[in-house]
């Protein structure tokens, strides 16, 4: 037997891109209690450069930001190879039923409208990355 450390285990990345202060915090904070590791944005320019830097293992986007959409931003991660792979979650107040298909459409992984509950919204990104917190 030996006293060799066991290897740290890396928690999931999860980028947050919301514009809302508030809503941006709240989502933070439930996911950090989570288990999750998070790093967050207040516009879509920032976060779409941020998500080639970090690799994140999910994308929580807002679909109305300045700069750039969460929508435009699913779009471009879609395009890119390096990318494609990232699970996004749409946020969003748009409730419609074209703008839930119109989200899908476009390769989203979950979208989910605001007001939301943190516990759902928690349960909703374990569940798209498979993940189960310890």
């Amino acid at each position: 037997m030996t006293n060799e450390p066991m290897p740290e285990k890396r928690l999931p990345v999860a980028l947050i891109a919301e514009d809302d202060r508030d809503i941006r915090e709240l989502v933070k904070a439930k996911l950090s209690a989570a288990g999750y590791q998070v790093i967050a944005y207040s516009n879509g320019p920032e976060a779409l450069a941020a998500t080639h830097q970090h690799r994140p293992d999910v994308a929580l986007l807002d679909v109305m930001m300045p700069g750039i959409s969460g929508i435009e931003i699913l779009t471009r991660l879609q395009k890119d190879p390096g990318t494609r792979t990232i699970p996004v979650i749409l946020l969003t107040a748009k409730s419609q039923e074209f703008d839930i298909n119109s989200g899908f459409a476009v390769g989203a992984a979950d979208y989910i409208v605001k007001p939301f509950s943190p516990r759902d919204l928690v349960s909703r990104v374990n569940a798209v990355l498979g993940w189960t917190p310890a």
